[in-house]
């Protein structure tokens, strides 16, 4: 028994044994390492592709209103029978969403997207706009606010690195979702400005004259990165407003 105990401790302390335990330690660490990094990339893409997708098959439906009319319409929307799934899952067949500030908002009802616009955004200079980015939806410098009957344009969702993508704001994930006709809400100065998608585009980083282009009438350009938890390419969704 003791020289067996004797042959284990010389193993032990060999050079050979101490080499594996070193190579296996920096092994675990690089793989833990690369197991962060790819659910910090994609955690939040993913997330609201589930949601989105819980949302479709139990027929959830998102209601656009203002804060006036919340406790009236409120009161309709509960009396909304709810679907099978719905039931099952104890689901909201029917959520309304609020702008989340009158001054300056963004509500997609479609993709339950619902947040703040920070005014004037210089898309050129990185560390301002990846700033903002964290906060809400960027509005492009030098282009026009709701109801000014230009050009207004939106950007969200961009990042430095890849594995930062997480660190901002998921309003704009699901932007790929949107379709001819879909519904687009601008909440300005306390007004709701309606729009409604008429096409879509991806397009290379510096493919900047769809920044720059001007317009007599009213239109809405809303970018992010593509694809999803990278930087390649930009999708673009264009969207023009509907009078009420």
């Amino acid at each position: 028994m003791q020289g067996r105990l004797f042959h284990i401790k010389k193993n032990i302390s060999s050079p050979e044994y101490m080499k594996v335990l070193v190579l296996r330690t920096i092994g675990n660490f690089l793989l833990f390492s690369s197991l962060f990094l790819i659910i910090k990339t994609f955690y939040l893409p993913v997330r609201e592709e589930i949601v989105y997708l819980i949302d479709k098959i139990g027929q959830k439906k998102y209601v656009v209103l203002d804060r006036v009319r919340v406790q009236d319409e409120g009161k309709k929307l509960e009396e909304i029978p709810k679907g099978l799934l719905a039931k099952a899952l104890n689901l909201k067949p029917v959520e309304y969403l609020i702008p989340e500030d009158p001054n300056f908002s963004i509500v997609i009802p479609k993709i339950h997207a619902n947040a703040r616009v920070l005014s004037n955004i210089d898309p050129s200079e990185e560390k301002t706009y990846l700033e903002a980015l964290q906060k809400g939806v960027a509005h492009a410098a030098g282009t026009a606010f709701p109801g000014e009957n230009s050009h207004v344009f939106l950007f969200a969702h961009s990042t430095d690195y890849f594995w930062n993508v997480g660190s901002y704001n998921a309003v704009f994930y699901l932007l790929n979702k949107l379709e001819k006709g879909d519904e687009v809400n601008l909440f300005y100065k306390g007004q709701r400005y309606l729009y409604r998608v008429s096409g879509t585009r991806v397009v290379n980083p510096d493919q900047v004259e769809y920044l720059t282009r001007k317009s007599n009438s009213e239109f809405l350009t809303l970018q992010t990165c593509w694809p999803l938890g990278t930087t390649l390419k930009r999708l673009l969704i264009f969207a023009t407003r509907v009078i009420q």
